[in-house]
């Protein structure tokens, strides 16, 4: 597997191994060992989760807070996302910049994204599953988000205004300055 470093520390993009022949592909898409040494940590996943969505849905930015916070490996199944990450470790360089990485099924892409981030997706093809594997299980009281359309973070979600489909909880989420008060 290639393990490529984004500009947020700890959040890297992994590209699994093919191999191809006349009967199609196979590859391996997480051995724990290998992506443990990968990343530099030992990560134990405990929960994963998969969505369906159509073109133009964003379902953003979610995170969990304190002791129920989240390390994410995302990766699509079906069709083609923008995975956006947001940092929000108080101390980091890049507190509150953004990083977006084109996941696809064509590509295998994955994303890796450490505890302190705050995530989401946009689509970008007719339809998309998305796969993610989580560290922690998710719990309702630790939730917290951003509004998707944030001016401070100025997310670009490559889509038009118009097609953009979000759902009623994720309209009313805080903006960034207001998400970690």
């Amino acid at each position: 597997m290639k393990v490529t470093k984004t500009k947020l520390e700890g959040c890297v993009v992994i590209e699994p191994t093919l191999f191809n022949d006349e009967r199609g592909y196979f590859f391996e898409s997480f051995n724990t060992e290998r992506f443990n040494t990968a990343i530099g940590n030992e990560i134990n996943f405990v929960q994963d989760n998969q969505s369906f969505s159509t073109r133009g849905v964003v379902r953003a930015l979610h995170f969990q807070k304190g002791d129920d916070a989240q390390a994410k490996l995302i990766r699509v199944l079906n069709g083609v996302i923008l995975d956006v990450v947001v940092d929000l470790r108080p101390h980091s360089k890049t507190y509150g910049e953004y990083f977006s990485v084109e996941l696809s099924s064509e590509n295998k892409k994955q994303l890796f994204v450490p505890k302190g981030f705050a995530h989401g997706f946009s689509v970008l093809s007719d339809t998309a599953e998305v796969l993610y594997k989580c560290d922690n299980y998710y719990n309702k009281k630790s939730e917290g988000g951003i509004i998707y359309n944030d001016a401070t973070l100025n997310i670009d979600w490559k889509l038009k205004s118009e097609e953009i489909k979000v759902s009623e909880k994720d309209l009313i989420l805080p903006t960034f300055k207001s998400a970690l008060v």
